[in-house]
């Protein structure tokens, strides 16, 4: 797997700077929105890696190596999990740096409730990625854009109103329930993920 996880961030790297280089904008900015919205985003680079394989026809490269299918499935759930964890550590360190010179909370429980989410949203369309592949799920992208932009204003709404009512940027019980969700989430998709894409095969 570490063979598979190097070579989606070489692809990551040399294809798609434009999109890392969005999720670094939206990590600078001082707004809640925009920092969530920058990890939420992270979860959408096991996609674009995935299109990359499609166009290359890596998953018959593949079958002649030593890469069991569920090798190539948990590869791109990691990658969506490094991916996002690194949008949040990155946020999180360059919040803390312009918050404190701004004066202002840095808001790393809602940074980190987002990276929660981020594994969900990877582990809800995952399957259907591997099931009809990336050209054809073209809906299921729909529902990924959708689900990261209604997660980041969601997000964002919760916090606003928990502030106002004298309470924390994010409630507690979400902050446990969401790495419990997401955690349970996965291990349900991935067997699914494996089973499709062998249907898919």
């Amino acid at each position: 797997m570490k063979a598979l996880l190097k070579k989606d961030f070489y692809v990551l790297w040399n294809s798609m700077k434009a999109l890392l280089l969005l999720i670094v904008i939206f990590s600078l900015i001082p707004s809640g929105f925009q920092n969530v919205f920058a990890v939420l985003y992270a979860a959408m680079l096991p996609y674009s890696a995935l299109a990359y394989d499609e166009r290359s026809h890596w998953d018959q490269m593949a079958a002649a190596m030593p890469y069991s299918t569920r090798d190539i499935i948990r590869s791109k759930y990691v990658l969506g999990w490094i991916t996002s964890a690194g949008a949040f550590l990155f946020s999180t360190m360059i919040q803390l740096v312009v918050r404190s010179y701004l004066k202002m909370p840095t808001p790393v429980s809602l940074l980190f409730v987002s990276m929660c989410i981020s594994w969900a949203i990877i582990a809800i369309t995952l399957p259907f990625m591997f099931r009809w592949g990336v050209e054809k799920a073209r809906l299921t992208m729909v529902l990924i854009i959708a689900l990261v932009c209604g997660a980041a204003g969601a997000l964002t709404s919760i916090a606003t109103m928990s502030v106002a009512i004298g309470g924390d940027k994010i409630p507690c019980p979400l902050i446990v329930g969401a790495p419990v969700a997401a955690i349970v989430i996965n291990l349900i998709s991935m067997p699914l993920s494996e089973k499709w894409y062998e249907r898919r095969k």
